[in-house]
């Protein structure tokens, strides 16, 4: 069926203002340069190279004569475009909104029904159409499920789902630390489908109470394997819809001992599936045979520190890490194994192993272009805030910036699913953020029709870049805010915001400081976040991974040792000096008050982990080892262990129903600093999530608490 069907399919096709689309909520189709938008539950489909016309493929009117009245929040497409599952009413999952209720709906005819419906509501997940369309599969309740399009039969593939057998999706950890969520696939010819068996039944439970929604408190477990747990035990298996019959997959190495990060279909019977170590610092690329089980090597890679199966830099970690080319023979997978982030090409007998991008930077794999065999990627060479889009060929290797010189300082790319176009947003720390529709060909914009126009941040203060090196010769980015009214010879107090840890950087050529701190610059506060050494900037392999085994040391020296350079700036009020972080911030807030307790007098450290053995295994053994293996280390980055030291004011902030940094840190650092007789102050949110936004009035609240105590112990303006 042809490219374009869907300009012929549907009843409503018009001329209309090109202005009028919101490139922001623009969202691909698959395998193609279109793209639709959702305006109040009408679906349009525009293709890029005939933006003049689009097509109506669903209204409200039709919506409502099928019984849908929710809202859309997502579209599910099968392969030829002719038919879509609709998302809504949906539910958290923990960390994201992963189960509700899913629709069908033939563009053909305009009519849909509800799927699953015999099943609880808003309980079905990652539903998606076989192959040939005719069949959906979804999860629901830990079981996988097929429906049968025409007639409506829904046929269970697994029957053993419970909270601790879990098929086609996955644990707490799992979907936190290696953002694995969607644990089924189709085979291409829909006859097969792999899905995911975590059993979690070894992994302990942590128990949070929840003391507010009724009579008597009620426990809520969370399955929770701690640093130095094992991982639940994780395997693959093979359905055959046919026979409904199971093949288990013979991966090496224990179920309950590794991970099984990512797979993908590679033909009808044979799967690619991606292992890591419980270390993570081996990973293995399986070829595995459906039918027989049977699992081959294709390419082993090991290193000193961790293995990233996904580029932590710009948060796209949901889908498999390599890209096939050349029709199957290769794939194309980054690793920063020689120094530097690289693209490596590898044949997928894993004989061959070439390297694609040679440059002395890190490179970023973002897309790729059959058609042109080019591959697109983010770097910055010069300038580790910043964010630029290169591309290079797979035969001639040639590398060039694509990112035109007229935008600098961030850049981010949304590529369409074919890579010849792409949704471009440009912002720097003088430029709000510009999005604009390209042809990635010439970097040339499509949408908005108007021309350019770089407007300034809607903002109160000023923002400035620099650069500090500290006494251990550590050269680190830093962003400064500064009040309009900022004049250099007065004294100000410095409000540090900090992360510092692998997940995050925080030191962007972005527009908007940290909103909390942002608030109070205005006051007479200037605002700072610099980047330590291990923090996922492109400063190459030795920067990002010095940190190993030295969470909560390293970065907490860094941040200190360039604290102290800013002190000696004579616009800078020493007795002034406040800091603040959250979660990984947090613990790296809670360090520096109590080990540096010198430069740092206030602090407000937000759902901290307190000691390194609270927080979960994949998280904290990737960068930390195994406690048994690393224990003087892990006291030694626990903030707990220095808490007598503390001197100055200290706000902690926690919810007691965090399911990733647990209530529990907070009492443990509550009875170390009762132990020792230490004044702090204490908010503590009831039933709240980690990032405590729950319940009427919790964001207003949270930030005037913030703001009362920083205004009350580290007063405002310059002297």
């Amino acid at each position: 069926m042809k490219k374009y069907l869907l300009l012929l399919l549907f009843v409503c096709s018009s001329v209309f203002a090109q202005h009028d689309i919101d490139i922001n909520s623009l969202n691909w189709l698959p395998d193609s340069h279109s793209f639709w938008v959702n305006k109040s539950n009408t679906i349009e489909v525009y293709d890029v190279d005939k933006l003049d016309k689009h097509a109506t493929i669903l209204t409200q009117q039709q919506l409502s004569e099928s019984g849908f009245n929710g809202e859309i929040e997502d579209l599910v497409w099968n392969t030829n475009k002719t038919k879509v599952l609709l998302y809504t009413n949906s539910k958290k999952v923990w960390r994201a909104n992963t189960k509700g209720d899913y629709w069908f709906f033939d563009l053909a005819t305009g009519k849909g029904k509800q799927l699953g419906k015999n099943l609880d509501a808003s309980s079905l997940m990652f539903a998606k159409f076989s192959g040939d369309s005719e069949n959906v599969a979804y999860v629901s309740n830990h079981n996988i499920y097929l429906e049968n399009i025409k007639t409506g039969k829904i046929t269970p593939l697994t029957t053993d789902g419970t909270d601790k057998i879990i098929n086609g999706t996955f644990d707490w950890v799992y979907e936190e630390e290696l953002a694995a969520r969607d644990g089924f696939r189709w085979s291409p010819d829909g006859k097969s489908i792999a899905f995911w068996r975590v059993d979690a039944s070894e992994t302990k439970f942590h128990f949070m109470i929840n003391n507010t929604d009724s009579l008597y408190p009620v426990v809520v477990p969370v399955e929770y394997p701690k640093a130095g747990e094992k991982p639940s035990s994780v395997k693959i298996g093979v359905i055959d819809i046919a026979s409904l019959q199971t093949n288990w997959l013979n991966i090496p190495g224990e179920p309950d001992n590794n991970y099984l990060v990512r797979m993908k279909w590679l033909t009808n019977q044979s799967v690619m599936v991606i292992q890591l170590n419980r270390n993570q610092n081996q990973v293995a690329f399986y070829n595995c045979d459906t039918k027989s089980g049977a699992a081959k090597v294709i390419y082993k890679e090991e290193s000193a520190a961790w293995i990233d199966v996904f580029d932590i830099s710009s948060g796209q970690y949901d889908g498999f890490p390599c890209h096939f080319v050349e029709n199957g023979k290769s794939f194309l997978w980054s690793s920063d194994a020689d120094g530097w982030m690289h693209i490596y090409k590898i044949s997928s007998d894993g004989k061959s192993k070439e390297l694609i991008t040679t440059a002395n930077f890190d490179a970023y794999f973002q897309a790729y272009n059959d058609k042109t065999k080019t591959i697109y990627f983010k770097a910055s060479p010069t300038d580790a805030t910043q964010r630029y889009l290169y591309e290079t060929n797979l035969n001639s290797k040639k590398t060039k910036k694509v990112t035109p010189d007229l935008f600098d300082g961030t850049n981010e790319y949304s590529f369409s699913t074919d890579a010849m176009y792409a949704k471009h947003t440009n912002s720097n720390i003088n430029r709000d953020y510009n999005t604009r529709l390209i042809a990635l060909a010439g970097h040339k914009k499509i949408l908005p029709q108007e021309a350019d126009s770089f407007q300034a941040p809607q903002r109160d203060y000023t923002m400035e870049k620099f650069k500090v090196t500290t006494v251990d010769g550590i050269e680190m980015d830093g962003i400064m805010a500064k009040p309009l009214d900022f004049d250099p010879s007065k004294k100000y107090p410095v409000f540090f915001y900090v992360y510092g840890e692998p997940m995050a950087s925080v030191a962007n050529d972005e527009p908007y400081f940290y909103p909390f701190i942002g608030r109070v610059i205005p006051e007479g506060y200037i605002g700072i976040a610099m980047d330590n050494r291990g923090t996922p900037v492109m400063k190459g392999t030795k920067w990002r991974k010095s940190i190993y085994k030295n969470i909560g040391i390293i970065n907490t020296r860094d941040q200190a040792m360039a604290a102290k350079e800013i002190l000696k700036w004579k616009f800078v009020d020493s007795d002034r000096i406040a800091v603040h972080g959250w979660s990984g911030g947090g613990a790296v807030t809670l360090n520096l008050m109590f080990q540096y307790p010198d430069i740092y007098k206030t602090g407000i450290a937000i759902s901290a982990v307190t000691d390194q053995h609270f927080y979960d295994n994949i998280y904290t053994e990737r960068y930390m080892g195994i406690p048994s293996e690393n224990e003087a280390t892990y006291i030694q980055a626990s903030p707990v262990t220095h808490a007598k030291n503390l001197k100055g004011n200290l706000l902690y902030i926690h919810g007691t129903g965090d399911d990733n940094v647990h209530y529990k840190n907070a009492e443990v650092l509550i009875n170390e600093l009762i132990k020792y007789d230490k004044m702090f102050d204490l908010m503590i949110y009831p039933n709240r999530s980690h990032n405590i936004d729950e319940g009427e009035g919790t964001s207003k609240h949270l930030l005037d608490t913030f703001v009362r105590f920083i205004e009350k112990n580290c007063p405002a303006g310059g002297k």
